[in-house]
């Protein structure tokens, strides 16, 4: 019998082993990085990742690096020496690993170009080894939408431990008393924390020189959504692999290197639009990658999408030393400016991809001193400039310099810039490139100062040639320090010794590598055009504000429910006039749902039919008293969800009021809305409520709107149908979707409507009903599980705003935002309303308390 079971047992792991294996459909290798790609299995509960090479074998990665984006798994390996690996993945089933598993042909990691000044003076700035490893001791944290404010950490010499949400983590390291190496890893698209600083992630840790933090995001698809990095009082620090888009903080800086910072290196990161500033040139957001009073920085291999203003380098740091900084592969996708514009600092730029750039390349003002070699510009106009002299104070109307009416440095003084070796490309010639070397006669025009005065650059035959002392700049007369090749600087070792790209290779190697791994998730094809355009590319721009990630779920944290659940007659709660019929409501199931449960029927005058061939529950009848229900899918693959409803009875007669303001009709006056604020001297044009409004208030920093309600309500804003950005409502941030803002279940008390982002308003409606009870937009999004005992999870794509919870006679006991898991323990048994309002509309379910 014994011999018989072994004998079983034994087959059934080798049809385990034959039926579970893995399908990899793709694997590669990146920077110090390689992944893997397979197609799920069907049952597989999770999944094991090793790989082997360079010394070590079948090393298992943590969960968080394996994730779920619906029609395959993916794994990401961070931390690899360069070198040849091999990755297998293997299937786990009731805690049963797949003995075999499914191995890779050989990946090639590469190392990453650790070129530039951040690494002078021996320093290897981030919590990497120069082999691209974790440091000793290094400390590895997982942030994601789920964990970015629960992730804890014990920090040495924090105010409280343990330090629980990112900001919190990096204010205990702020100290500099914690010298693990810090390494932060993001993980999908994650929004704004719930504790920021003035809008930022804040990365200081006290200049302490045995400190070393690397911010990195994982794969292909790591964003920080609508929060920009700021680093300060910093040391050793490594920003590399992210995407930034929609900064909405208040420096304004997709990453901004403040002050009193060294040894700083940010590279591979997507730069997209911020959220517009209230300066006419913030219109794609403020900076996109800003430097000042840092010393020994390096920014290389970036990719700016169409940024307005790339790079501010220096503020006020004139008679600082030590000031060097490297730009070196960095794309300037059609960019506008600043690549970089440089007050004070020595500034080595070489093998940059200028794209398509509208503006100016390089621009060097306050006794700056630029090396501008081994470039490449395409089609880029003025892709050099000092300030008040050569093509800054050209006039191309008057065909003349006219330094009185031109210059684009706010008449600063100008510094110098040597140039070697750079390629100027023209391709379709819409930008009128113009470039005027030192000594060029042919740019001598009568009238003018002639090109030893108006030059752009000193254009060198040897990258080691001297700039002499007898070129200045015109305004200020500076001269150029050498830097490059003064063998008396250490610092600037790397530049003697290097060996740049060609302009052309360097150009196929941008193209190539920088900003995320294989270019990151988010494609976009500029077209020529845009080229001499430094206006909002407005598709893209929708394109960045519609954004949402791929990624289904991570390994380790809640699976999304496989199965379905919809109100197929968009009526689960309604209201019902006393003594009449309802509306007949209809639930479909499916997935992997293969029946439902109901809660709370039959009863008060209602009843239901299941057909379940059909797959569908019908309720209908004459409700004889308010009550509420739940509908929860059964099945044993799976988690259940519900959908929940109320059906309200109102005696005869009543009607839901609402308080309405059309500015096209009242301008500012209103009996129940206190306006303050300036009115559009333009109309505009929306239809709304079979209105057409043309008149509407201009939402600025002066706006105010303020008004008080007595029960629950519901709030519409109309703006212009173009605007996408944002509106505060006590306070809270709310995205407009097609020019629309609506608030749902609002509690009694006073309110306020004041500006986030600049936009026009034409109409506002209040609308009061029972308890804020309407039918759900189009949102995906549920509530599980369902009955709760303490806490229940929200499963969604959307962003998190705000969740509400209502108990049944509509008052509001429990308010919170940005989190996707909601602790109701303090909470009576009963039924509660939730609301939750994302950035896609609103859904509102009914959840039992046990």
């Amino acid at each position: 019998m014994k011999k018989s079971l072994l004998t079983l047992f034994f087959l059934m792991i080798t049809f385990f082993n034959w039926s579970q294996s893995v399908n990899i459909t793709e694997f590669g290798g990146w920077f110090e990085t390689a992944y893997v790609k397979w197609e799920p299995v069907s049952g597989v509960e999770s999944y094991n990742v090793y790989y082997t090479g360079e010394g070590i074998t079948n090393q298992n990665i943590d969960n968080p690096l394996i994730r779920s984006y619906g029609s395959y798994f993916r794994a990401d390996l961070l931390g690899l020496k360069p070198g040849n690996y091999t990755i297998t993945v293997k299937a786990v089933i009731g805690a049963v690993e797949e003995t075999i598993g499914t191995t890779t042909a050989s990946i090639t990691v590469l190392a990453h170009d650790r070129n530039g000044f951040a690494f002078a003076n021996g320093r290897v700035p981030g919590a990497y080894k120069l082999d691209g490893t974790p440091k000793a001791g290094a400390v590895i944290l997982y942030i994601t939408e789920e964990t970015k404010n629960t992730i804890s950490l014990v920090v040495t010499g924090a105010n409280a431990n343990p330090c629980v949400g990112l900001q919190t983590i990096l204010d205990g390291y702020k100290k500099g008393n914690d010298t693990r190496p810090l390494i932060v890893r993001l993980i999908g698209q994650i929004t704004d924390p719930s504790y920021l600083l003035s809008g930022d992630v804040v990365i200081e840790n006290k200049n302490n020189a045995s400190s070393y933090i690397t911010f990195e995001g994982v794969g292909e698809d790591a964003v920080a959504d609508g929060w920009g990095i700021r680093v300060k009082n910093a040391t050793n620090i490594e920003i590399r692999n992210l995407g930034t888009m929609n900064c909405n903080s208040s420096e304004g800086d997709n990453i901004g290197l403040q002050q009193n910072n060294d040894y700083i290196w940010v590279h591979n990161v997507d730069f997209f639009y911020g959220d517009a500033g209230s300066d006419a040139d913030q219109i794609k957001g403020d900076g996109a990658l800003d430097c000042k009073k840092s010393k020994f920085v390096t920014f290389s291999y970036n990719h700016f999408w169409d940024s307005g203003k790339s790079n501010l380098l220096g503020l006020s740091e004139s008679g600082d030393t030590d000031l060097y900084i490297t730009y070196h592969h960095n794309w300037y996708d059609h960019s506008d400016s600043r690549h970089p514009r440089v007050r004070y600092y020595s500034a080595h730029i070489y093998n940059n991809y200028f794209d398509g750039v509208a503006k100016y390349g390089s621009g060097s003002t306050n006794g700056s001193s630029l090396f501008v070699e081994g470039n490449y510009f395409r089609n880029s106009k003025n892709p050099m400039m000092i300030s008040m002299q050569g093509t800054d104070v050209w006039s191309e109307s008057k065909q003349l310099n006219d330094p009185n009416n031109q210059g684009t440095f706010s008449g600063e003084d100008g510094g110098i810039i040597k140039a070697f070796n750079n390629t100027f490309d023209a391709d379709n010639g819409t930008n009128s490139m113009r470039f005027v070397a030192y000594g060029d006669s042919t740019f001598d025009k009568p009238g003018n100062n002639g090109s030893l005065v108006d030059f752009d650059a000193y254009v060198v035959m040897n990258r080691t040639d001297v700039v002499p002392s007898s070129v200045k700049s015109f305004k200020g007369v500076n001269i150029y320090n050498n830097f490059d090749t003064d063998a008396s600087k250490t610092a600037t070792d790397y530049i003697r010794s290097l060996v740049p790209d060609s302009p052309t290779d360097a150009k196929a190697k941008v193209i190539q590598y920088a900003g995320r791994m294989n270019g990151g998730d988010f494609n976009w094809t500029f077209v020529p055009a845009d080229d001499a355009s430094y206006a909002v590319n407005t598709p893209l721009k929708a394109a960045l504000v519609n954004y949402e990630t791929q990624l289904a779920y991570i390994q380790g944290e809640a699976v999304p429910s496989t199965h379905s659940l919809i109100v197929t007659t968009s009526n689960a709660s309604q209201e019902v006039i006393e003594g009449n019929a309802m509306e007949s409501i209809v639930f479909t199931w499916g997935g992997d749902a293969t029946d439902v449960s109901v809660s709370g029927l039959p009863a008060s005058g209602l009843s239901y039919v299941k057909d379940t061939a059909g797959k569908t529950i019908t309720i209908t009848g004459t409700p004889t008293e308010t009550f509420s229900y739940s509908v929860t899918t059964v099945g044993s693959i799976g988690t259940s969800i519900s959908e929940s409803g109320t059906i309200t009875v109102i005696p005869p007669g009543s009607t839901t009021g609402e308080e309405v303001h059309n500015f096209t009709v009242s301008e500012k006056v209103s009996s129940f809305y206190s306006i303050s604020g300036n009115m559009n001297s333009t109309n505009g044009s929306v239809t709304y409520d079979g209105l057409t409004l043309t008149r509407r208030l201009k939402i600025e920093t002066a706006t105010s709107i303020t008004y008080t309600t007595t029960v629950v309500s519901n709030l519409t804003l109309v703006f212009d149908s173009s605007f996408t950005g944002k509106i505060k409502f006590d306070n809270v941030d709310y995205t407009a979707t097609g020019g629309i803002v609506t608030i749902s279940d609002i509690p009694a008390g006073s309110h306020s409507i004041t500006k986030n982002n600049t936009a026009n308003l034409f109409y506002i409606k209040t609308v009061y009903n029972t308890l804020g009870l309407k039918d759900n937009k189009a949102v995906k999004l549920k509530l599980y599980p369902n009955p709760v005992a303490s806490s229940f999870e929200i499963a969604s794509l959307a962003n998190i705003e705000q969740i509400q919870i209502y108990n049944m006679m509509g008052v509001l006991v429990k308010s919170i935002r940005n989190t996707k898991t909601v602790d109701i323990s303090n909470l009576c048994s009963g039924s509660y309303l939730v609301s939750v309002q994302t950035n896609q509309g609103v859904h509102k379910q009914i959840i039992i308390k046990k």
